[in-house]
This record gives C-alpha cells, sequence and structure tokens, in this order.
C-alpha cells in the first residue's frame, strides 16, 4: 500500500515514551519509565460522587457543547487557586482550558513556529514538547543547564547571536527529565529578557505544586510585566491525568490566537470533564489531596536515591529532585543508555534512554528514572536488578 502523506506527517515518529509506556502494562516489568502519577492516590470515589451530582443538576449542559475556552467557573478555580499559589494575579478572562498541557505545547508550536524557525530549549528537555515542536520543522537552539536550572547567561548570548529567535521553552519547576529546579533570581532574569528581546517564553509548569523541600517557587510569569510569558497548567499530576483537564495562561493577545487555534483542533474540551473538576475543586481541598501525593512521592524519590547509591556502580551520577516524578542518570562516557536498556529488559526492569531529550541528538550516556509509579517494594527491587545489568558495563 502506498499512501502519499505529507511531508509533515512523514516526518513523524512515535515518542520514544509512549512505546515503553506499552510495557508499563506488563505485570512482570518493572517500569520507571513513564511519567506515571501513582494510581492508587486517584480519589475514585470522590469523583463517583462528583459526577454523579454533575449529571443529577447540569446533566443536559455537561452532555452539550461548550465554548472553546473553558467553563467559566473551572477558569476561575484555576486563576484563584492554581495561579495564584504561582505569583500570578489574573482573572479568568486570562485563563483557556486545553485537553491536557501537551495540548497547549503542540498550539504553542502551531501559534508561533514556522518551517525553519529558530526556537530555544534547555539542553535535554522534555521529549513530548520536542516531537510537538518538530512536526514544525524549526532549528533546536539548545541552552545547557546546571543545578540551577538553565544557564542564563547562555541564553542570553544565544539571544544576542540569534535575534531571528520565535520563542524560549523551559520547565523551571523539576524539570523533565533532570529533576532540576531553577533558581528565582534566573526566573526574573527569563521574565526580564522575553522583554528586552520581545520574545515569548513558554513556561511548561505541570510540578511546581509537587515540591517535598522547602517552598514554592515563584513562576516566570509572577516576574513577567509586559505579557511575553505564556504559562501551560495541568491537573493531571496532582489529580486526575485521565480527565485531561490542562490550561494555558497568557495575555489576552495571546490567548486569543490559543483559542482560535483549539476552534480548529477539537472545538472545545471535554464538557462533562470541565464540570467535574470544578465541582471536585468547590467540594474538596486539592491542597489536602497535594500534600499527601508529596508525602508518597517524598518517601519513594529517597528509597530511590538510597538504592542507586547502594546497588549503581560507584561512579554513575545522578540528580536530586526537590520534587516532581524524575532523577537523571548520567553514565560513564562511551556507555549508550538504549544499548543497556535492551539488557534490563532481559531483567524485566525498564527507563528512557536519554538520547532522545536532546532534540539536536548526542548525549547517550543518558536515562531518565521515575519514582512515582513503582510501589516502594518494587523501586528498590527493580533497581536492584538495574545494578546488576549496569555493573556488566563497568
Amino acid at each position: 500500500m502506498e499512501v502519499r502523506f505529507s511531508e509533515r506527517a512523514n516526518g513523524l515518529k512515535a515518542s520514544e515514551i509512549r512505546e515503553l509506556l506499552k510495557l508499563a502494562e506488563m505485570p512482570e516489568i518493572i517500569s520507571f519509565a513513564g511519567g506515571l502519577p501513582a494510581p492508587e492516590l486517584f480519589p475514585v470515589k470522590e469523583m463517583e460522587e462528583i459526577i454523579q451530582k454533575v449529571l443529577e443538576k447540569d446533566g443536559r449542559l455537561a452532555l452539550q457543547y461548550g465554548s472553546t475556552e473553558g467553563i467559566k467557573p473551572l477558569r476561575e478555580i484555576i486563576a484563584k487557586q492554581r495561579m495564584a499559589p504561582a505569583g500570578v494575579n489574573v482573572t479568568a478572562d486570562e485563563v483557556a482550558i486545553t485537553s491536557g498541557s501537551q495540548q497547549g505545547l503542540e498550539f504553542s508550536a502551531r501559534v508561533f513556529i514556522n518551517e525553519g524557525d529558530k526556537i530555544i530549549c534547555e539542553s535535554p528537555s522534555y521529549l513530548g514538547a520536542i516531537n510537538a515542536f518538530k512536526a514544525y520543522q524549526p532549528q533546536f537552539i539548545e541552552i545547557p543547564m546546571d543545578d540551577n536550572g538553565m544557564k542564563v547567561d547562555l541564553l542570553e548570548e544565544a539571544l544576542k547571536a540569534n535575534p531571528d529567535v520565535k520563542m524560549i521553552y523551559t520547565i523551571p519547576d523539576f524539570q523533565n527529565p533532570t529533576g532540576r529546579t531553577m533558581s528565582d533570581d534566573r526566573r526574573k532574569r527569563i521574565a526580564e529578557l522575553a522583554a528586552e528581546y520581545q520574545i515569548p517564553v513558554i513556561e511548561d509548569n505541570p510540578y511546581g505544586d509537587l515540591i517535598f523541600d522547602g517552598e514554592r517557587h515563584p513562576s516566570i510569569k509572577s516576574f513577567d510585566k509586559e505579557g511575553w510569558v505564556i504559562y501551560l497548567g495541568t491537573f493531571s499530576k496532582t489529580f486526575c491525568p485521565g480527565l485531561r483537564i490542562g490550561w494555558v495562561c497568557a495575555a489576552p493577545q495571546i490567548l486569543e490566537k490559543y483559542i482560535i487555534v483549539k476552534q480548529g483542533a477539537d472545538l472545545q474540551s471535554s464538557s462533562l470533564d470541565q464540570r467535574a473538576t470544578a465541582l471536585f475543586m468547590e467540594t474538596y481541598d486539592l491542597e489536602k489531596h497535594i500534600e499527601s501525593i508529596r508525602g508518597v512521592y517524598g518517601k519513594r524519590r529517597d528509597l530511590m536515591i538510597e538504592s542507586i547509591k547502594q546497588y549503581f556502580p560507584a561512579d554513575v551520577k545522578y540528580t536530586f529532585p526537590t520534587g516532581g516524578l524524575f532523577t537523571w542518570i548520567e553514565l560513564k562516557e562511551g556507555l549508550d543508555a538504549a544499548v543497556i536498556l535492551q539488557e534490563a529488559l532481559k531483567d524485566n526492569v525498564a527507563y528512557v534512554p536519554g538520547g532522545s531529550f536532546f532534540p539536536n541528538g548526542g548525549h547517550p550516556n543518558f536515562f531518565r528514572m521515575n519514582y512515582s509509579c513503582m510501589t516502594e517494594e518494587k523501586i528498590v527491587e527493580g533497581i536492584k536488578r538495574l545494578g546488576k545489568v549496569l555493573a556488566k558495563f563497568y
């Protein structure tokens, strides 16, 4: 069968993470591959009650088409309960609902990127964003990181050398894949650079609430004086990922473009899911729910790091995240994590090789591991198995 696809479609390939997530469905595999929340923490009983109430009270509205930007009660809740803790004072009119923050990434590419445009991202960066952006065929400029996030001095050099850059993409809190967190002074400086060079910043923040140590950091958008920062948020990591409720918070002039793009993509996000999410937020204390998640994930992070210290070869490097879902492993030069994964799978343990997180390629000696989804017992056993595999290569 010879199908004539578009050039864009011919350039697409399946996400490495999506393929590896299939392994998580196999009971014999201990998978550290996906960024999955712990399903035992989902508020199943509460949602049974909430959805029943939505259908009883507003059934016809919940099953009908709705506005593209999303129902106003939910947007008001996001503005007050989610954006305010990030240091951002906005109204519902500056928030639009998306089908997860992944849709916000895809829309960002559609709104800002033409073929051949230059965009800036951290090195490494989130694979889902890289894939969403790559469909629009940009040139990636990678900015190295240290333990305080993207190096803003190198970012400024890149902006000076490339005045035609179209946008900057960053994950400041517990970055995917490294788990690193950007310092507050760098957040402020990025907002200043955005205004100085008049370049939009896509601030992707799915993990900001999941802080284990210390206080929550102010968002980059909290330092935004002129509206150049676009904030992408989601309930997927703190509530129920299956509902696919995310949002874009942006200046009205920019948000209008996202809404028009969404009209062409899917008209709207699910009316039922939006109303159920809003009623849950009105009925229950999400902060209390998030606090319980932090407790579980913080314990699992500690256990994974301690197990790495005990079972991995001594010179394997790793990050110690202060929140979020991931730690980032660096192997010695010359090793290929994708090759080692094939050996690990023989022992029924999985992770995500790191090469795909670098948009311009290279760096095969890294891999990402998730600690949120596996039980404590499986974390220890999985790291023990993986340590034996790595020992063969050291």
